[in-house]
């Protein structure tokens, strides 16, 4: 870390810090769900998550440099459709079809008359909207739930007419996603998989004809399979159907000609995500038939013009190392992206000038820059002769420096998934960490996205070892590297990341504390309480039954809480249906009982992930104060939380 002449000597983790927990839960608007329409397909729609108002998404549009707010509240633009949602809206015209939290009923708003319910209430969800305008109607994905007991819902694809009748369009299959409909409307396209595959495993493109009827003619299964996984059709303006497949062992562009899939532009990098949610989009088209995409190679963003019939990418300017979505409109393209030091941001790039306009932000401020931790891409030796990656952030704020010769204590992020992603865009709860004097290390470990099929199928049988084995090759590379204190390791993760931490600190003695976000503990119980979308998951992660029941045994932490001698603090939303509560009070218990350090927080009224504003900064402050009272360095008594076991 470079030292600045004025600044003061205070030990790491106690520098005093402007980036508040408060500002990271009120500057935090999370932006998602791009869209394109009005009378020009100029109008550029999004969702912005609202933490002030218990998380709630609000529909924004942009119409000739005014933004205007379509659904205010109480109207929460959300599907829990596979649970995680996406998809929650479509747009055609001067109408909006959304999907709102509260009933998971759809509604209509048309032009400026107030919202009312196209469905009536019952136990269905919808998600991944597309208006077939020609047959008022919607085409999209249903997910109806049992009124009772704990079978799992049925997934079909679906259409929803404009009078609020259903008619179920393709049945049998266990999952459906991305119905699209050709620029003529005479055909569909649309994904579907089945157990126990999870849709970046092997997933199916399926077209057939729409009959006059409205009915599916002829369907047809065109490319994906049990082993290949098949994301984002398209359709170009001049009608050929597009995808994304990763037949190669890399996701790439192809389309489809007669029943031949052709490759567009060949080449080691990402041109798609894992589908966590619907209605993600990494490339669109122009009028003349060239794709605008953006692809991840070695882990960052790139914006690019594929022309059509070339097969060579045109790279277009811009700041952005992470692009999570886009849109192409009449001459621009609208995407969220971010960097180092932007929060996520959405912006639109006119294709005649190359002028960028920065349209929303997720930060309603942004530190200066002082105190601004910019990361450094990593790749590091890894067990079992892999290569591992990660960014790391190290400590930095302009009025304090640490003690000399002293390495600062290091927090190592295991991400969830554990199929995600880490980037390198500016977060504010990073930044909370490295203006106190903390080192981070975000690890994209063997099993992440963004690096190929082979680097992602590295966690095939192999969940809560090689995932371990890489945050573990991370933090004494640093240490090695004079970068962070070996005797203050700390390791935290939400969800699946939960489990990798508690594996890294329950069979192993690498960290010395460690935090758990609505973690994984049972995989066992995961497997029986799981939501249908992950249900059959660990076959993959773990084995197969009957193979799993051992390794069920030897990998769940909850079965080894003898081993876990390292003080942590657990976080748990009491409405989680993905990792529900009781993995986490099974292990605080336990722990209690072991005479361990250890600390419990509980959240009404939060799922899988926080949301509300007071919650995000209940979470950060208690994890603070937790770290320096088991480091035995001062804590604020105003963010107290208790502690078990913990000596005064």
């Amino acid at each position: 870390m470079t030292t600045v002449p004025s600044s003061t000597c205070v030990p790491f983790g106690l520098w005093p810090s402007p980036i508040g927990a408060a500002l990271v839960a009120a500057g935090a608007s999370p932006l998602s769900q791009l869209a394109l329409g009005g009378p020009d397909g100029a109008d550029i729609f999004w969702l912005a998550g609202r933490a002030s108002e218990a998380g709630r998404n609000t529909l924004l549009r942009r119409r000739c440099n005014s933004v205007t707010e379509l659904t205010p509240a109480p109207l929460n633009v959300r599907s829990r459709v596979h649970e995680y949602g996406g998809g929650a809206y479509a747009v055609a015209g001067e109408s909006v079809y959304f999907s709102h939290f509260a009933d998971n009923r759809i509604y209509v708003a048309e032009g400026d008359t107030a919202a009312r319910p196209l469905t009536a209430p019952g136990t269905q969800r919808h998600a991944d909207f597309v208006v077939d305008a020609a047959r008022r109607r919607l085409l999209g994905v249903r997910e109806l739930h049992p009124a009772e007991g704990h079978a799992h819902p049925v997934n079909t694809l679906c259409a929803l007419g404009f009078d609020g009748a259903e008619t179920v369009l393709a049945a049998g299959h266990d999952f459906y996603a991305a119905p699209r409909l050709s620029p003529d409307g005479r055909s569909l396209a649309w994904l579907c998989w089945d157990h126990p595959r999870m849709p970046w495993q092997g997933s199916e493109l399926w077209l057939a004809e729409v009959g006059a009827d409205g009915a599916l003619r002829q369907p047809r299964r065109v490319a994906g399979g049990a082993e290949e996984a098949v994301c984002q059709p398209e359709w170009s303006p001049a009608g050929v159907l597009h995808f994304v497949s990763d037949r190669s062992g890399w996701w790439n562009l192809y389309h489809l000609r007669g029943d031949t899939a052709e490759a567009l532009c060949p080449m080691q990098a990402e041109f798609a995500g894992p589908h966590w949610s619907f209605g993600v989009s990494m490339y669109g088209f122009c009028p003349d038939g060239d794709i605008v995409c953006t692809y991840i190679e070695d882990g960052l963003s790139r914006l690019a013009r594929l022309r059509a019939g070339s097969a060579k990418l045109e790279s277009i300017a811009n700041p952005y190392e992470e692009i999570r979505e886009l849109r192409v409109g009449p001459g621009f393209v609208a995407l969220l992206g971010g960097g180092p030091t932007i929060p996520l941001e959405l912006a639109r790039i006119d294709f005649a000038n190359g002028e960028l306009e920065v349209l929303a932000r997720s930060l309603s401020e942004t530190p200066d820059e002082g105190y601004l931790s910019v990361p450094e891409r990593l790749d590091y030796a890894s067990a079992g002769g892999r290569r591992a990656h990660a960014f790391f952030y190290p400590p930095r704020n302009a009025d304090c420096h640490g003690p000399a010769g002293a390495a600062a204590p290091l927090i190592v992020i295991s991400h969830g998934g554990p199929t995600g992603m880490a980037s390198n865009t500016l977060k504010l709860a990073t930044q909370f960490w490295t203006s106190r004097g903390f080192g981070v290390l975000d690890v994209n470990y063997g099993g992440s996205s963004g690096f190929g099929r082979a680097y992602r199928d590295a966690l095939r049988g192999q969940w809560g070892i090689v995932d371990v084995e890489d945050c573990i090759a991370g933090a004494r590379y640093l240490v090695g590297r004079g970068l962070a204190d070996a005797e203050r390791l700390i390791i935290r993760g939400g969800s699946a990341g939960g489990l990798t931490t508690l594996c890294a600190l329950t069979f192993h003695d690498v960290f010395k504390a460690g935090a758990s976000y609505y973690g994984v503990s049972d995989l066992k119980g995961l497997d029986l309480d799981s939501h249908k979308f992950e249900s059959h998951y660990n076959a993959y992660l773990i084995a197969p039954a009957p193979r799993a029941e051992a390794l069920y045994l030897q990998r769940s932490p909850i079965h080894h809480t003898a081993r876990l001698a390292r003080p942590m603090i657990f976080f748990q939303g009491l409405d989680d249906k993905v990792v529900p509560p009781q993995q986490s009070v099974q292990m605080v218990e336990a722990l209690r009982k072991n005479g361990v350090p250890v600390a419990y927080v509980e959240l009404e009224g939060e799922g899988h992930g926080f949301r509300k504003a007071e919650n995000i900064v209940r979470t950060l402050e208690a994890e603070l104060y937790f770290y320096l009272r088991v480091f035995g360095l001062a804590a604020h008594d105003a963010a107290a939380v208790r502690i078990d076991n913990l000596p005064a």
